[in-house]
């Protein structure tokens, strides 16, 4: 096996205790887990089981009603989704949250936006510092359209692309704002066996190439079990699992509550 070429290192993001209710519903109770940088971190369960509840807490959609969420060793409580992403996390979407009718390389270049720093105005007449910085924009996206192989695609609007192109087209978008910490909602949902493929090697090429800490929801156990460092697996919103793939594949109550049987 060949070595890594960003070892894993210490914790990036404790989730301590975490519950999460909408009315008489709850969605997690008191669920802790950690992500150490530069691995692949994956949340397994079945249906309902809490899994993109999880992710929302975690990029400041939902504010947990118990518990604690630390980032690079700070605790935050109210940080909404845009300051999340201001420091150092993106994500992906179960459903795909693209402009359909805009071209796959304006889609990415939205993903730039917390990092333009000359004013709305400016931008819209492209003069001075604002052309400057939207050429330097540009490069940028252009260097993540060859990374994800859709060069070809670059000037079409995305409704116009196959569904497995759309989702490299939003990994792209995630990209682009350079994460330290990158949230994938089911990036394989819906795609064929060869489009998997693909996205399993961008994915791994991500956490390899960039050094990017990944924490991945999917339910191609095929995938979780090739491509990730350890798991956690919730159901009903609790925790019943923790620890690296092959731990996850033994243990009982995961199998009872959704493996079914030991892979």
């Amino acid at each position: 096996m060949t070595a890594r070429a960003h070892p894993i290192g210490g914790v990036i993001l404790a989730v301590e205790g975490v519950s999460l209710a909408f009315g008489g519903v709850q969605a997690l109770r008191e669920v802790s887990f950690d992500v150490r940088e530069h691995e692949v971190r994956a949340i397994i369960g079945p249906n309902g089981a809490g899994k993109s509840s999880m992710l929302n807490v975690i990029n400041g959609v939902y504010h947990p009603q118990q518990g604690t969420i630390r980032y690079l060793g700070r605790e935050y409580h109210d940080m909404d989704s845009h300051e999340v992403a201001a420091s150092g996390i993106s994500r992906t979407f179960q459903n795909l949250a693209l402009f359909k009718g805009m071209t796959v390389l304006d889609n990415i270049m939205a993903g730039r936006n917390l990092k333009m720093r000359t004013n709305l105005l400016l931008q819209a007449l492209r003069i001075g510092p604002a052309l400057r910085e939207e050429l330097e924009h540009r490069e940028a996206v252009e260097r993540i359209i060859d990374f994800l192989e859709i060069q070809a695609y670059r000037k079409i609007p995305v409704g116009r692309l196959p569904y497995g192109l759309q989702k490299r087209v939003d990994l792209a978008r995630a990209l682009a704002m350079e994460p330290r910490l990158l949230l994938l909602d089911e990036p394989m949902a819906g795609m064929n066996v060869e489009e998997k493929q693909d996205m399993c090697r961008f994915i791994l090429d991500v956490n390899d190439q960039f050094g990017t800490t990944i924490v991945l929801i999917e339910h191609d156990m095929g995938v979780v079990m090739d491509i990730s460092d350890r798991v956690v697996v919730l159901d009903y919103g609790r925790k019943i699992g923790d620890g690296t793939p092959d731990d996850v594949r033994a243990n009982q109550a995961v199998i009872d509550a959704y493996l079914g049987v030991s892979h």
